[in-house]
């Protein structure tokens, strides 16, 4: 071939493509019991762990788009998880609060990461640590 640098298989971001897919395809069974996606999943997850925040700090901690979040927001104030509340200090903020039935989705969705963990068995405790690592170093831009 003349462009070897073309070539699918030397691809990096080709790989990551596909991880990602593998990982998300891995979530889509225990999160359809929820009723979830797995962007809903995210914002949960960053809820269950801080409730209360705005929407500047939600899109800061889940590195989401700014227009997606507000489709997925609507998705979820209209399933009753969450609401959409003005900040009692600064009108002009926003701040997420979990609904009764978004906090007790917590239960629900607590064996997940075990699950998903599983499908990568093949995969060592420190291989997945340094896998980590070198996603945060790529994420770090």
């Amino acid at each position: 071939m003349e462009y070897p640098q073309l070539k699918l298989e030397n691809q990096l971001c080709h790989r990551l493509y596909m991880a990602s897919n593998r990982i998300i395809r891995n979530y889509r069974e225990p999160l359809e019991l929820l009723d979830l996606t797995y962007p809903q999943y995210i914002v949960m997850m960053a809820l269950w762990e801080n409730d209360g925040i705005s929407i500047a700090e939600l899109l800061e901690k889940t590195s989401i788009d700014g227009g997606a979040m507000t489709q997925i927001l609507k998705k979820m104030t209209d399933k009753s998880l969450l609401s959409i509340v003005k900040d009692e200090d600064d009108k002009r903020k926003r701040i997420i609060k979990l609904e009764t039935h978004g906090a007790e989705l917590r239960h629900k969705a607590a064996d997940i990461p075990d699950k998903i963990k599983c499908s990568f068995a093949h995969m060592t405790e420190q291989e997945a640590q340094q896998l980590i690592e070198l996603l945060d170093k790529v994420n770090q831009g």
